[in-house]
């Protein structure tokens, strides 16, 4: 699907979020913001909700957990029990250190496996860059073309906050 994406770019950080903060009291929705390094408080001015993984993760160790459990209490209880010294067949303690190994293995394989499926990420997905420089030192201000009421309202914005490049991209997301 190709989308048309309007792109304000900048060399400084601060006047990112000082246009990212007149976006938002404008009531414009920014699509992304592309930069070379973290910039804290960015996902505040972009509305981004608290990620859902770790709900994913918690009950991938849960299943880790009953796997883990549930094949070594088969395994010394009714398929392999072997009485060594008067010892029960399932000895709960001896369980422990692989029971923690199965559950960090599922937790850890299933949040991964989640998190390429929700990103759409593959095996040979090319990767999109708004601009080549977004890595180097370059931040970029991607807008949804689609999506923009007042374009010049939006290119006033990205001048005001000292935009050295606007300029337009068609992407296949």
């Amino acid at each position: 699907m190709e989308k048309q994406f309007l792109l304000g770019k900048f060399w400084n950080p601060d006047h990112v979020m000082e246009a990212l903060a007149k976006f938002k009291s404008a009531g414009v929705k920014v699509y992304d913001v592309y930069t070379p390094f973290p910039l804290h408080g960015m996902e505040s001015l972009l509305d981004i909700k608290r990620t859902r993984l770790a709900y994913a993760s918690f009950i991938y160790g849960i299943i880790g957990f009953s796997v883990a459990v549930l094949a070594m209490s088969s395994i010394f209880g009714s398929f392999w029990p072997m009485n060594i010294g008067g010892k029960p067949n399932i000895p709960w303690p001896s369980f422990v250190p692989i029971t923690f190994e199965l559950t960090v293995l599922f937790a850890a394989h299933g949040i991964v496996i989640t998190f390429f499926i929700v990103a759409r990420y593959w095996p040979g997905k090319k990767a999109v860059l708004m601009d080549d420089r977004q890595t180097d030192d370059v931040f970029v201000i991607a807008l949804d073309k689609n999506k923009i009421q007042d374009m010049d309202e939006v290119t006033r914005i990205l001048k005001d906050n000292e935009a050295f490049e606007i300029s337009e991209k068609e992407v296949t997301v």
